[in-house]
């Protein structure tokens, strides 16, 4: 066995201590409109240009951009006149608002609202819970209420899990053969970007998304054109209300936030209205069979401590779930990506 200098202890404690300056700099950037104003330059431009147009301190945005090229988010080229700034590519498809494939709204959602349930992790594995009470002064009983405990942060909240689903949303939908299932309902599918997908991916789908009411109006508002005929709405809660008859339900980062008795009372009323011969389709971060990785959805399972009831599962574990269901045919697909697919029939 190696001695403790054979490990490179500081390197490491100095990486993990600088995570969250890393992420606060990507965020602020993004918050502030540089890359956004960078795009629209269309030339790379200085920093004192960059801080007047976007109304910062000169100091100040020269720090921050400089912290963006150490990051490679940013790239800078020498010359007589000093140095000029312009995006890489993937801060131009990723962290650009009007890129198809922006990541700016999830990165806005983690910066505003989840980091500040994060700053009371100790309080949540003291405790055992979530911590919006600390966090907002709001109820943690309800999480979604907690959650959506405003107009502005259920928008923020749908406009973020959008963006996961542009860049991960055809990689679980293509991990098994959909085709057959021509009727869809997206459960909890929020501003409809899986949705949307799935249409895309298989054109003789329909998709119903079945969310709250107040989900559903903000969806048809900000989401969606009056054009759009292969994706539809159903209204209701579907813990509480009925589920109606379909080939294929989809239930897309659900579980997760919920304990396994909710889970398995949600599954039990997704097996009793699918169609003989219908699936489910589950949409999660899987952990590894002995829970050592991957290190993301470890992540992910602390922030289902400090905001959710829930917890990400092994594939065993969800597969356990859908069986208590009667749920079979069990398959399980892992995409390489931050999400992956787990298909139960009927």
């Amino acid at each position: 066995m190696g001695s403790t200098e054979d490990l490179d202890y500081p390197q490491i404690i100095v990486q993990y201590s600088n995570g969250f300056l890393i992420s606060k700099v990507m965020f602020t950037a993004c918050e502030l409109g540089v890359f956004d104003l960078l795009l629209e330059s269309g030339k790379p431009l200085p920093s004192d240009a960059i801080a007047a147009g976007l109304s910062a301190s000169t100091m100040g945005m020269k720090r921050l951009l400089d912290a963006c090229v150490g990051l490679k988010l940013l790239a800078v080229e020498m010359t007589q006149e000093g140095a000029l700034y312009r995006n890489t590519e993937i801060s131009n498809v990723y962290l650009t608002k009007s890129s198809p494939k922006s990541q700016y709204h999830i990165m806005m959602y983690y910066s505003n609202t989840v980091y500040l349930c994060w700053q009371y992790l100790a309080d949540a594995v003291r405790e055992g819970r979530n911590q919006y009470e600390r966090a907002f002064g709001v109820s943690s009983k309800d999480p979604f209420g907690a959650m959506y405990r405003s107009d502005e942060e259920m928008l923020k909240f749908m406009a973020g899990q959008n963006s996961v689903w542009s860049i991960c949303g055809r990689d679980v939908l293509a991990a098994f053969d959909l085709s057959p299932f021509t009727q869809i309902y997206d459960l909890g599918g929020g501003g409809g970007a899986l949705a949307q997908e799935c249409v895309s991916l298989y054109p003789n789908s329909t998709v119903t998304i079945y969310d709250l009411p107040k989900v559903v109006q903000v969806a048809k508002e900000q989401f969606f054109s009056p054009e759009e005929h292969q994706i539809t709405f159903h209204e209701g809660d579907f813990f509480n209300d009925s589920i109606p008859e379909a080939e294929l339900y989809i239930l897309s980062k659900i579980l997760h936030d919920w304990d396994d008795d909710k889970c398995k009372q949600l599954l039990a009323k997704v097996y009793k209205a699918c169609k003989p011969g219908g699936g489910v389709l589950l949409v999660e971060s899987l952990l590894n069979d002995d829970k050592s990785g991957p290190v993301e959805t470890q992540l992910y399972l602390m922030n289902m401590l400090v905001q959710t009831e829930g917890k990400e599962r092994t594939a065993a574990e969800y597969s356990k779930l859908l069986e208590a269901a009667g749920f079979g045919m069990i398959q399980v697909k892992r995409t390489g990506k931050l999400y992956d697919a787990v298909l139960g029939r009927k």
